[in-house]
């Protein structure tokens, strides 16, 4: 997912040096620019940007206003205000952005706060496997384009190694098809793996020589918590959750 920026400063090299910054980084597509909060407002009204990283010292329209304006024309848009001194209206504007950034602080952190802030905070996907070998590397495959699309690569190594993990229980110990559903919450990615088999997974005790049973201590190790639900009539949903970074 390409996360779309609008870029309001009225100093020309600061807009440069962010637009400059965000092509090496990837991932984002600077939509607009803007020098004064007339125009920033135009565009956002126009362009409809994912994020807005807005300069409060613009010199037509500063403040609250600029910002209260941006809000109405575009009210979807988060707000990251990159400034470069502290204002006193920071407690009000600070309760009505996404992110404060003063210019001294490092672009990554930046641009770092700007992923985030873009992540959707509510989502889920679906995907149907059948009862084949190849069903845990087609989970791998959905996982990986999702979480990516989500914009949670910092989860994406853990996230693949679990779902390799549930998926192949359900193959092997359960002999039934699958269903993956990956559900995006504000504080976690949750991971469902659902089957209609019997039985129901158990970590094994520790052992050094054992081909088998260890997955569920690396489950157990990677995510914030897991367990498994019956459903009525059969079958049974085994679901992990991974923290969302900050």
């Amino acid at each position: 997912m390409t996360i779309r920026v609008l870029l309001v400063d009225d100093v020309v090299d600061v807009r440069r040096m962010l637009r400059t910054t965000l092509r090496l980084r990837g991932g984002f597509d600077v939509v607009g620019e803007a020098g004064d909060g007339a125009e920033a407002v135009r565009l956002a009204e126009s362009e409809h940007p994912d994020v807005v990283i807005l300069d409060l010292g613009l010199p037509d329209i500063a403040g609250r206003e600029v910002l209260t304006r941006i809000r109405e024309r575009s009210p979807a848009a988060k707000v990251v205000v990159f400034s470069g001194a502290d204002t006193t209206d920071q407690d009000w504007i600070s309760e009505h952005v996404e992110g404060f950034v003063l210019k001294d602080t490092e672009l990554d952190y930046l641009v770092d706060l700007l992923q985030t802030v873009s992540r959707p905070q509510h989502a889920e996907s679906v995907m149907d496997l059948p009862h084949a070998l190849a069903s845990p590397a087609a989970a791998r495959k959905f996982v990986r384009a999702t979480v990516i699309d989500w914009n949670l690569t910092a989860l994406l190594d853990d996230a693949l190694l679990v779902v390799s993990e549930l998926a192949a229980n359900a193959v092997t110990h359960a002999n039934s098809s699958l269903r993956i559903r990956l559900s995006l919450k504000e504080s976690a990615l949750r991971i469902d793996v659902i089957d209609h088999g019997a039985g129901t997974p158990e970590p094994q005790p520790s052992s050094n020589t054992a081909e088998h049973g260890r997955g569920l201590h690396l489950v157990s190790a990677l995510t914030s918590a897991w367990g498994l639900e019956a459903i009525p009539g059969g079958g049974k949903v085994v679901w992990a959750e991974l923290s969302r970074p900050r």
